[in-house]
């Protein structure tokens, strides 16, 4: 089974657009369905028929919510470890350059922000190394090389 690493901020977002989803949004879609039936022949009614496609759509997300949140592991605020782990904020070095990444689980990876995945290549190739290892991270672009200086 596999496990979906999440910040508590993040699972809690995610258990508020459930229940947001569960109520609020089955009520709408249910509403809308009604008063497309009042316009009559619904094999020609293109309200109905978009109806019962953005329900189909919140019935699958809340499905996909439901099994994520199965399977959700928090992630733990690490301190002292020697090595990188999912939750980690770790600062590496990439020639003369200075990057700081923080290890999440694919669900809240954002790179733009520095949140890197751990099952992207990068957050791959960094998990369980040590402060002055060098990591060599095999991506689309071809091979880089990044030296761990600090992690937190």
């Amino acid at each position: 089974m596999d496990k979906y690493y999440l910040t508590e901020e993040r699972l809690r977002e995610l258990k508020e657009e459930l229940e947001t989803l569960k109520t609020k949004t089955r009520l709408e879609i249910a509403e809308q369905l009604k008063r497309a039936k009042e316009y009559g022949d619904l094999s020609e009614n293109s309200e109905y028929a978009e109806a019962r496609e953005e329900q189909s759509h919140v019935e699958a997300r809340i499905f996909e919510l439901e099994n994520l949140l199965k399977r959700a592991v928090i992630i733990q605020k690490t301190a002292g470890n020697d090595h990188v782990e999912v939750g980690s904020h770790v600062t590496v070095r990439k020639g003369d350059d200075i990057f700081q990444y923080h290890i999440v689980g694919s669900n809240e990876s954002k790179p733009e922000e520095g949140k890197v995945s751990n099952e992207s290549p990068l957050g791959r190739g960094l998990l369980n190394a040590k402060v002055g290892e060098d990591v060599i991270v095999v991506t689309p672009a071809g091979k880089a090389s990044y030296q761990i200086t600090k992690i937190e």
